[in-house]
């Protein structure tokens, strides 16, 4: 290795300790907050099932990792025919279909909801949904969203974590909490986010854009 590189390489490892030690000193490591809505992700099979043959999901708002806020919405449907209308779909497609509420929806849906980690659906609630050309019925699928934590590799490096990890996170505010069980989730595309539901920001007192500090793995 030439000295370049290995200058390189020591400037990265200083970056790594001295924002390591600024995130002691102030008390953790700072992310921001996006607090998420009910939605759904679905196939194109499934999207074709709901909105007519050949249809496609048409882009409302760029998301983080790629992702879209889609125009589209349907109604989903539980127990009993308790029904939430107006739920976004999220794009693009996906090989699977997911459905992600809070407690609170689950509560008014009649639906005994789990808490699970995106894509961990196998088990989970059943739920209908219901579009302007047909409907469809999942066996399982529908969630409440863990809270986690969106990283790119150089946000994990620099805080010395990883994919997969579980971290406690402080939210500084008149409503003080500790978040515990928060998934570390690590890749390319993302942006760094904690990502909570809206029954979590209401209690915790958090919008969107405030900051919390990871405290602790």
């Amino acid at each position: 290795m030439d000295q370049a590189g290995i200058e390189a390489i020591t400037r990265m490892v200083l970056e790594t300790l001295n924002r390591r030690e600024e995130a002691k000193s102030n008390g953790g490591f700072p992310v921001p907050v996006g607090v998420s809505a009910r939605h759904i992700h679905l196939t194109q099979k499934s999207v074709e099932e709901l909105f007519g043959e050949g249809y496609h999901l048409t882009k409302k708002k760029e998301l983080m990792g790629g992702q879209f806020a889609a125009n589209e919405t349907v109604t989903i449907v539980g127990l009993k025919l308790r029904a939430i209308e107006n739920v976004r779909i999220l794009g693009p497609v996906r090989s699977f279909n997911q459905v992600e509420v809070s407690a609170t929806d689950a509560v008014k849906l009649g639906v005994k909801v789990p808490v699970r980690a995106s894509g961990d659906i196998a088990g989970s609630a059943p739920i209908a949904i219901v579009g302007p050309k047909g409907a469809l019925y999942l066996k399982e699928g529908c969630i409440v969203a863990a809270r986690h934590i969106h990283m790119s590799p150089e946000d994990a490096r620099q805080g010395g974590f990883h994919d997969g990890d579980i971290v406690s996170v402080l939210s500084e505010n008149e409503r003080a909490t500790t978040f515990e069980n928060v998934l570390i989730r690590v890749d390319p595309s993302f942006t760094l986010e904690m990502h909570i539901d809206t029954d979590e920001a209401n209690a915790a007192e958090i919008k969107t854009g405030d900051s919390v500090r990871i405290i602790r793995a």
